[in-house]
C-alpha cells in the first residue's frame, strides 16, 4: 500500500485543493443558507434552483460554463486576468474553484437546515433585549447550528476530493498543478501496467468518503440531540 511519488503528490493535491474549495465556499455558504432559511422574497425559488443547479447538471457541463466565464478569454476571467493578473485556467486554482461549485449546494442545503431547525423564539427574545441582528446571529444562531456547518463542510470536502468532471473539462489534467486522485485515475487508467496505482488510489477514495460520511451522520445526530428533536 506504499505510495508512489506521483500518487502521493495527486493525494496531496487533492486535499489541498478540497481544503481551499470548502474554505473559500463557507462564508457565502453560510449566509445563503440563513437568506433562503430566514427570508422571504422575490425570486427565492429561483435562486434556490439556482444554487442546487450543480447537484443535477451534468459536472462536464459545469466545467464548460466556468470555462467560458472564468478562463483566461471568459467573460469574467479576461477581466481578473487584465485587471489584477489573476488566472484560473490551467491551475490549482480553477481546480479549486470548480470543486467549490460542484460542493456548494451540499454546503448549503446542510446549514439551511441546521437553521430551520432553530426556535426564532429565541432569536427574537434576543432581539426584544435589544441585541443587534449581528449580535443575534453571532451569539445564539451561530453556535447552535455550529454541527450543520460542520456536517456541510465535511459533506461539501467529500464531494470536492472526488470531482473529476468539471475539472478535467475546465482545467485539464496537468500533473502535479491539477491532477487530483480521481483525474490520476483516469490517467493510470489510461497506463498499461498501472493497475495497482489505481487500485490504491481507490481504496483511499473509499476510505476517506466513508469516514467523511461517518463524520456527518456523526454531526448531525449531535445537532438533533442539542436541539432537542
Amino acid at each position: 500500500m506504499l505510495l508512489t511519488p506521483v500518487e502521493w503528490e495527486a493525494l496531496a493535491l487533492s486535499l489541498k485543493i478540497s481544503f481551499v474549495a470548502v474554505a473559500a465556499s463557507l462564508p457565502l455558504g453560510v449566509a445563503t443558507a440563513w437568506l433562503l432559511a430566514r427570508k422571504e422574497f422575490a425570486g427565492k425559488s429561483l435562486l434556490d434552483g439556482f444554487i442546487h443547479l450543480p447537484l443535477v447538471l451534468p459536472p462536464v457541463v459545469i466545467g464548460y460554463l466556468l470555462l467560458v466565464l472564468m478562463g483566461r478569454r471568459g467573460v469574467v476571467g479576461s477581466w481578473l486576468y487584465e485587471t489584477f493578473g489573476v488566472s484560473f485556467s490551467f491551475s490549482w486554482k480553477g481546480a479549486a474553484l470548480a470543486s467549490a461549485v460542484v460542493a456548494f449546494p451540499l454546503l448549503v442545503r446542510a446549514v439551511r437546515l441546521s437553521i430551520e431547525l432553530v426556535d426564532q423564539k429565541l432569536e427574537q427574545a434576543a432581539r426584544t433585549l435589544g441585541a443587534s441582528p449581528w449580535r443575534v446571529f453571532f451569539t445564539i444562531t451561530l453556535p447552535l447550528i455550529a454541527s450543520g456547518i460542520l456536517s456541510g463542510l465535511v459533506l461539501s470536502f467529500a464531494r470536492s476530493l472526488g470531482e473529476f468532471g468539471a475539472t478535467i473539462t475546465f482545467v485539464s489534467n496537468i500533473p502535479g498543478e491539477t491532477q487530483t486522485i480521481p483525474l490520476a485515475m483516469f490517467a493510470f487508467l489510461e497506463t498499461p501496467g498501472a493497475e495497482e496505482s489505481v487500485a490504491r488510489l481507490c481504496a483511499i477514495s473509499i476510505v476517506i468518503a466513508l469516514l467523511s460520511l461517518f463524520a456527518s451522520e456523526w454531526l448531525s445526530r449531535r445537532m438533533k440531540r442539542k436541539m432537542g428533536t
